[in-house]
């Protein structure tokens, strides 16, 4: 049977004819979309979010300590400020490759850099935040007997709270930019699907256009989240 089979030619699996738009390598196929959103968009938008996540949540938690130290102890802001703009200047392309010698083609690598980026945003931004404090406002408290805890979580915080989450706005949309180029080192995020419509021959306009949407609109939907998160943890300016 197996003689008859190749003697016949191989068999060629029937996927059906392809669309008049797929055909003309339209911009927005929504055929290829609803086709292709299982095994392509969503598991890379997924990813996206997860690499976003990731990065800048260890990124605030790293600025975070380090705004608290350069508080603590003010010649070091200066060294650390620095330090934080450095980073932020080294292309991504050129920090992935400076790291893969070190971590590796893994996802480790893609964080470590998504990371160094988010640091320049949320470092400012948390030591401008805590530094915009009123003195006054800080006798106020200490003369109504709060500890140097107490004031710093009801007093200091709260009014660093607009900055700080400015900055986080700013830190998570440059952040979900920045994760499209991950795909030049991993398969990972809406990237991955952009780069696969540029490498082929005639260019892919609708897995193009999908992916780089999907990215767009995360970025404006992250934002969008964040902003009402501010007005609900900043009454106060809301009400001015």
């Amino acid at each position: 049977m197996t003689a008859q089979r190749f003697a016949d030619g191989p068999v060629i699996p029937n996927f059906g004819k392809p669309s008049a738009c797929l055909r003309d390598n339209g911009w927005f196929c929504t055929d290829w979309i609803h086709e292709h959103w299982g095994d392509t968009l969503q598991p890379a938008l997924i990813q996206h979010i997860q690499l976003t996540l990731i990065a800048v949540g260890i990124g605030f938690a790293i600025s975070f300590a380090l705004a608290l130290v350069a508080l603590r102890f003010g010649f070091l802001d200066p060294p650390l400020g620095v330090f934080t703009d450095f980073l932020y200047t080294i292309p991504s392309l050129a920090l992935f490759q400076l790291l893969v010698p070190l971590s590796g083609v893994t996802v480790t690598t893609v964080e470590i850099a998504l990371v160094s980026y988010t640091l320049f945003i949320l470092y400012r931004n948390i030591v401008v935040g805590l530094r915009s404090v009123p003195p006054e406002v800080l006798e106020s408290a200490r003369g109504m007997g709060l500890t140097r805890r107490q004031t710093f979580l009801r007093v200091e915080l709260p009014l660093a709270m607009p900055a700080i989450l400015a900055g986080l706005r700013i830190a998570v949309v440059a952040t979900i930019s920045i994760a499209t180029v991950a795909a030049f080192l991993i398969e990972d995020g809406l990237g991955a699907p952009i780069f696969a419509a540029i490498g082929t021959p005639d260019l892919f306009k609708t897995e193009l256009v999908a992916a780089g949407g999907l990215a767009i609109l995360l970025a404006l939907t992250a934002d969008a989240l964040l902003t009402l998160a501010q007005r609900a943890l900043t009454p106060w300016n809301r009400v001015r």
